[in-house]
């Protein structure tokens, strides 16, 4: 079984269509002839509605083996990511609560013993909580400095995604602290969208947020919890860089560092012309847009 979400964008000039999948294809990478056989599926796809090229960023951690897998399916890399090349992913297999959180660093398992104990509880967002958590992003996003998607994006989300996405909510007193949006595919869940007010922080509501997304993930038989984006860098320079560096995803390495999971990094984006020619004079107009500080 293979699955690919394909998203189309149209270019400017009228040069058609660019077939972009995210994370994708979702396949066993593991075994090269299925790995081999769904990236030929997609690339027929994006064919059949007149993509000029297919760019893919699996779920594919950097190394050899996956570059050469990718390079002998057409494919060649290109010079950015859409996606976080480098995440922190949680194992959360183990047959009890108590070993993963013992695989924690102890000010985090302290965190979140705390804000249970302050009064924090979490629940499952509903229809009517939708606004509160666009709200939330937005002032997360105003404080922190970062872009996020129109509120009606992540309802929308919600709603599609149905029983493999939870919305979670922490609160106190009847006062919302912090909210948190994964997705589960397979038997791995994805923290991808988590915001947070600036009051009441000394009760940690976030930690709580994040263990009770990983008991959730748990309870459908997820083994990983993936964190969802640090700094690209290796883990010596992460950690002499995390208490002085605060930009880009610096600021939330040090708080999912304590989850104690693993750091691994993606292969970047891959590309496959389907239209040569339109692919190189798109390549070229985008150098020029480039050259000249306009958006590629």
């Amino acid at each position: 079984m293979s699955g690919t979400q394909l998203l189309l964008r149209r270019l400017p000039a009228a040069m058609g269509l660019l077939a972009y999948a995210p994370r994708g294809p979702v396949v066993a990478w593991a075994d090269a002839t299925r790995a081999a056989s769904a990236l030929e599926a997609a690339a027929q796809a994006a064919w059949q509605v007149g993509a000029l090229a297919l760019v893919v960023e699996p779920d594919l951690e950097d190394a050899h083996a996956a570059r050469r897998l990718l390079g002998a399916s057409g494919f060649t890399p290109l010079d950015f990511s859409v996606q976080p090349r480098r995440t922190i992913v949680v194992d959360i297999s183990a047959s009890d609560e108590a070993t993963v959180l013992g695989a924690m660093k102890q000010k985090t398992r302290y965190n979140i013993g705390l804000a249970a104990r302050k009064g924090v509880t979490v629940r499952a967002a509903g229809e009517s909580d939708l606004a509160a958590f666009g709200a939330l992003m937005a002032e997360t996003a105003g404080r922190d400095g970062f872009s996020i998607h129109p509120a009606g994006y992540y309802a929308d989300a919600w709603r599609r995604l149905g029983a493999d996405a939870t919305l979670m909510l922490a609160e106190a007193d009847g006062q919302l602290l912090a909210g948190l949006f994964a997705v589960a595919c397979g038997t791995t869940a994805t923290y991808l969208y988590g915001a947070s007010t600036s009051a009441r922080r000394e009760l940690m509501a976030p930690y709580r947020l994040q263990w009770e997304a990983m008991r959730w993930a748990r309870a459908r038989g997820c083994a990983r919890y993936d964190l969802w984006g640090v700094p690209d860098a290796d883990e010596a320079a992460l950690e002499a860089g995390f208490e002085t560096r605060h930009d880009g995803l610096w600021g939330v390495y040090r708080h999912k560092r304590g989850y104690g999971g693993r750091l691994i990094r993606f292969v970047e984006a891959w590309v496959r012309p389907l239209s040569p020619l339109r692919w190189a004079l798109y390549q070229a107009a985008r150098k020029v847009r480039k050259t000249h500080g306009l958006a590629a």
